[in-house]
């Protein structure tokens, strides 16, 4: 497929988590493609149930006919993570925590090489990716995603883009862009109670913090109130 042709009939993928990074680019996505297949990638890790409800919830918020079903693909990593928190729930980072606390190794190696097979098999050349300015792992940084872009070309034998729209923006910045949709229907904790937001981890703290500084009203249901 050359650029010419991809052009005229634009198709994407974005990795979809919940969160308020890949649900605003989801829906900023709708804007730019002609047509928009988000995926969830199941790694079996303990918020995954929570995620997908409301990921599921936003989805059908969106009505758009340029968004296709969301696809939900099987890659289980509690095999490898074994005892890590992000399956047993024990010490899992809490609200002063440092941002390297929460790595999860292979993580945006996993997802894309799963997304690129889905991508490649339906011929869509472009997977998008919300991350964010100031992601201090080295599977999020550029470099990275050029040459992701390059490997799963050659490996699959057919042209595909890892772009990551969000790369200079902050999260605070992100939930500007994103205001008007519904973000109290993204989710982003790794300790959920039941289907809500603990309130008390280090991505519950990061949520709050985000809403706080640009001045939007956080309608998200946490545990534990209060940053």
């Amino acid at each position: 497929m050359t650029p010419e042709d991809r052009s005229l009939t634009p198709h994407a993928c974005v990795l979809a988590s919940g969160g308020i990074e890949s649900s605003v680019l989801l829906a900023d996505a709708l804007g730019r493609y002609e047509s928009v297949t988000p995926l969830y990638i199941r790694n079996h890790l303990r918020w995954e149930e929570a995620e997908l409800f409301w990921l599921k919830n936003f989805c059908r918020g969106l009505k758009s006919p340029k968004l296709k079903p969301l696809k939900v693909l099987e890659l289980t990593m509690k095999d490898i993570y074994e005892s890590h928190w992000s399956v047993t729930g024990v010490k899992v980072p809490g609200v002063k925590s440092r941002d390297e606390s929460v790595y999860l190794p292979g993580r945006n190696i996993i997802f894309l090489s799963k997304a690129a097979c889905l991508a490649a098999i339906y011929k869509i050349p472009f997977i998008e990716i919300g991350v964010l300015k100031g992601n201090p792992f080295s599977d999020s940084s550029k470099i990275f995603f050029k040459k992701m872009s390059q490997v799963l070309s050659l490996g699959l034998s057919f042209e595909m883009e890892v772009k990551a729209p969000f790369q200079n923006m902050k999260k605070d910045e992100v939930i500007l862009l994103g205001r008007k949709l519904p973000l109290e229907s993204t989710f982003s904790c790794i300790n959920p109670k039941g289907y809500e937001h603990c309130g008390d981890c280090n991505k519950c703290t990061e949520r709050k913090k985000a809403f706080f500084a640009v001045g939007v009203f956080d309608r998200t249901k946490y545990k534990k109130s209060g940053i």
